[in-house]
């Protein structure tokens, strides 16, 4: 089991890849605002990667959000 805070971030935004025995967890957000003075750009992105334990098949990896 592991578990990973992406608060903030919609599940959309959310990826999850299992590949050469390592769990992928990506979850990205972009803001775009235009205001007096120009636009404004935000950005945030967190990844977090997870070796499988030994024994673990990658079709069996199950995951929710």
């Amino acid at each position: 089991l592991a578990m990973m805070d992406v608060k903030g971030f919609d599940p959309k935004e959310v990826s999850v890849t299992v590949k050469d025995g390592k769990v992928k967890v990506l979850a990205e957000h972009e803001e775009k605002h235009t205001t007096a003075s120009g636009k404004e750009y935000n950005y945030r992105k967190t990844m977090r990667e997870i070796s499988l334990p030994l024994g673990v098949r990658e079709d069996e990896v199950t995951y929710s959000l």
